[in-house]
């Protein structure tokens, strides 16, 4: 017996990138959502800050914070230019600006939002960027906090220039005091304290109290600040692809959907066999041997591998079931029927599905009179269907009284027929497993892209428990813009078997016989 043949899977490569590049782009809208979200920022960004501009001015700092003991200090260490940045970000200074530029003290804290101060490395430079509304006002903003920043700075040094000044006034008094008690031997040296201490106070009022200079007034600019609309967009659109990567990879991470063939084969440890490309909207039952494409060449394959894989001789029981509503069970058992039959089989299709309509009624049947007496030992109830260039078979439904049985009474050997039969979905009715233990093999059909991989590994242990034998599994690419009719199918069918009878599946001791009867 030949080995199982594996489905080459259209979706595994061996280049890992490839693949999970494919897995990415099985959520376009999620990507396509991320992108217009970024634009959608970027646009917004783009249009708060097009009426924004941004006018700079610089002050020159001097080296006159401490002008009066610094005698043995480095001019580059008399200023803390951090202090300084904090003094020039003080409200004092937005008070001052705010009435340079003929706004009420209130609106200085407005003023403090628009306004960056920077100091360039090692420098005693302080540079004011002011950003408002319009460039006239940019620039008066810049130049208000440059001045006021300077003008604060002169009175914090005319006040030390006071203060030093009281300080060495009340040094002068003491002297003159003590001189009037003097006698002649100390009058000198009194003297020359005193003329000492009115130098003093002469280079303290000639000290220049001036902060700094304005290196660079602020001009109105020519263009709203930062990047234009164009870069914006782009660093929308740039922010939104990363952003719609991401959420694809969080959704095929989460994802617990069989997306692919080698998905479906790490769930069952079985081969897919098949692998149904995806067909228009059109709700055709029987292919093989009426209708051509892709879809049908597929159950013909799929009919070749299943001889190769679990039917040598080309006979036996195969069960064609799913693991819940929704995967196209019949299609595939009818279209394999077909495919069976144009191999040179004789096959007999058994409809044990209770819950859809009869498959006899949807199939293209052939008159009673196109029996032959080969036909003598089908089982009663059965009709044959015309399965076009693929030749006939046979098909027994739910509704025969062989219905329930006829995967069962089917014999085995080299004259009886391959039985394909069809049933409920096996996590959802116990038909399934109870046949699943009568039958030679068990096709497993999945929706790709519906089914979940846990129902896909409790069919397999089921399967296995129960001793059946799983051929492989069918995966089924659904139909293109058939989705709201295949909603309404499974709707029509789930209300059908609301309101048909449960038939209950009865395993005799004694008897090895497969009954069903109504409870």
């Amino acid at each position: 017996m030949t080995g199982p043949i594996d489905f080459p899977d259209r979706y595994d490569e061996p280049d890992q990138l490839r693949d999970q590049l494919r897995r990415l782009l099985r959520h376009r809208a999620v990507i396509a959502l991320g992108i217009v979200l970024g634009l959608l920022g970027g646009a917004a960004l783009a249009f708060s800050r097009a009426h924004t501009y941004t006018a700079t001015s610089e002050v020159l700092v001097r080296s006159t914070a401490d002008p009066f003991g610094a005698v043995s200090v480095a001019a580059d260490n008399q200023v803390s230019m951090g202090t300084e940045q904090q003094v020039a970000a003080s409200a004092a200074v937005a008070i001052r600006a705010a009435r340079l530029m003929g706004r009420a003290d209130s609106g200085a804290a407005a003023l403090e939002s628009d306004l960056r101060i920077t100091n360039p490395a090692k420098s005693q430079v302080l540079r004011f960027e002011f950003t408002a509304r319009t460039p006239r006002r940019a620039a008066r903003g810049a130049n208000a906090f440059a001045e006021a920043y300077l003008a604060d700075r002169k009175a914090r040094n005319q006040a030390a220039v006071q203060r030093a000044g009281r300080s060495v006034q009340q040094q002068i008094t003491t002297v003159q005091a003590k001189k009037k008690d003097a006698d002649d031997a100390d009058d000198k040296a009194v003297q020359s304290e005193l003329d000492t201490l009115h130098k003093r106070i002469v280079e303290i009022n000639s000290r220049d109290t001036d902060g700094g200079d304005i290196v660079r007034r602020g001009e109105a600019p020519g263009g709203p600040s930062g990047p234009g609309r164009p870069a914006l967009l782009l660093l929308g659109l740039a922010g939104g692809l990363a952003l719609g990567i991401l959420l694809a990879w969080l959704r095929s991470a989460l994802d617990t959907r069989v997306r692919s063939a080698g998905e479906a084969r790490a769930a069952l440890r079985t081969p897919v066999l098949a692998l149904l490309p995806p067909e228009p909207g059109e709700d055709v039952l029987l292919r093989v041997g009426h209708l051509g494409g892709d879809r049908a060449e597929t159950y013909r394959a799929l009919a070749y591998r299943l001889r190769r894989t679990g039917l040598p001789g080309g006979t036996g029981r195969v069960l064609v079931v799913a693991p819940r509503r929704g995967a196209a069970t019949e299609e595939v058992a009818v279209n394999l029927a077909a495919a069976l039959t144009e191999c040179g089989d004789e096959v007999l299709l058994v409809d044990a599905d209770p819950g859809t309509p009869a498959l006899t009624a949807r199939l293209p049947l052939l008159p009673d009179t196109a029996r032959t007496p080969g036909d003598a030992a089908l089982p009663d109830g059965s009709r044959l269907v015309d399965a076009g260039t693929a030749g006939r078979f046979a098909c027994c439904g739910t509704g025969s009284p062989a219905g329930g049985s006829a995967a069962h009474r089917m014999p085995s050997g080299p004259d009886s027929r391959t039985a394909v039969v069809v049933t409920r979905p096996l996590l959802e009715h116990a038909d399934a497993l109870a046949l699943a233990q009568r039958v030679d093999g068990v096709l497993l059909v999945a929706g790709l892209g519906t089914t979940r991989r846990e129902d896909l590994r409790r069919a397999y242990e089921l399967i296995d428990c129960s001793g059946g034998t799983l051929l492989g599994a069918v995966l089924d690419a659904g139909r293109r813009g058939g989705r709201l009719h295949a909603a309404l199918r499974r709707r029509t069918r789930s209300r059908r078997e609301a309101e048909a009878a449960v038939p209950l599946v009865e395993l005799p001791a004694q008897d090895e016989t497969l009954t069903a009867s109504r409870g």
